[in-house]
């Protein structure tokens, strides 16, 4: 309204708002099918636990026979499963709402998204995000009229992660003090150097918005591809830890009838 351009400012933000949304339906879609696998991998095994294995218990203590470690070691999972399962959820919810009440303090917060930083895998798909956010929202701003200082004030809240958080504002206040943009960015060692190169030549041409808007394309493509890589993976392993923990219940199972075997040879 200030600079009489509200119409191409409402465009710019429904844009922003739908890139948005658009990034945040693919992590939803693409979490929803290993989410499908771990409830069913765990009704499988809660299954073999609490009906099939202590079944085949029965058969085992009656021999009298000293059963193998890993034989041992699973029936008192279901031994614990069956008569302790209320314990179990009950840790389980206690851990719950333990890590998210330890989350919501300031340094819980922000040890735990240091530590989403440096996860293997993980880790660069959190910051390709956050810099997409940040220089989709920051090129928006500044395109519409917006001061620096300002839009750097409003940029940091749409991060969502206390550690770049830290970072922007601490970029914002060199700002103010007359440094450049892009050198407290570099210094910070988290922002890639080809974000924090890009920003400096866009700070020097003038065209800061429009370097941004290029970086925000960028990050916005190099998210979807590793999303869909990511989910690629998550199938195959999550097949692979099914499969291997199967394998290590019918080991155990396996186990102490060959010894049964060889004894009544």
């Amino acid at each position: 309204e200030a600079s009489g351009t509200l119409d191409q400012v409402l465009m710019r933000l429904a844009e922003f708002t739908e890139n948005s949304v658009k990034l945040k339906q693919q992590i939803r879609s693409a979490m929803m099918y290993p989410l499908i696998m771990i409830l069913a991998g765990s009704g499988i095994l809660a299954f073999l636990f609490t009906v099939v294995i202590p079944q085949i218990t029965e058969i085992f203590m009656d021999s009298g026979q000293r059963l193998p470690i890993l034989t041992r070691l699973i029936i008192a999972i279901s031994h614990f499963l069956r008569e302790y399962w209320w314990l179990a959820i009950l840790g389980l919810i206690s851990s719950v709402y333990g890590f998210r009440r330890w989350k919501k303090t300031e340094n819980g917060h922000r040890i735990w998204d240091g530590f989403l930083l440096k996860v293997p895998i993980f880790g660069p798909l959190v910051l390709m995000i956050g810099v997409s956010r940040f220089t989709r929202t920051l090129s928006t701003l500044l395109r519409s009229g917006v001061p620096l200082l300002t839009a750097l004030d409003i940029t940091k809240n749409v991060l969502g992660n206390l550690v770049l958080i830290e970072i922007v504002d601490h970029a914002r206040l060199a700002v103010k003090e007359g440094a450049s943009l892009g050198e407290p960015l570099r210094q910070s060692g988290k922002f890639p150097p080809i974000v924090t190169h890009m920003i400096s030549t866009g700070e020097k041409s003038g065209a800061l918005d429009e370097m941004l808007g290029v970086v925000s394309e960028a990050y916005e493509s190099q998210v979807e591809s590793k999303i869909a890589g990511l989910t690629s993976l998550l199938e195959p392993l999550m097949i692979l830890f099914m499969g291997v923990t199967i394998g290590i219940i019918v080991v155990a199972v396996l186990l102490p009838i060959i010894q049964m075997t060889q004894v009544m040879r």
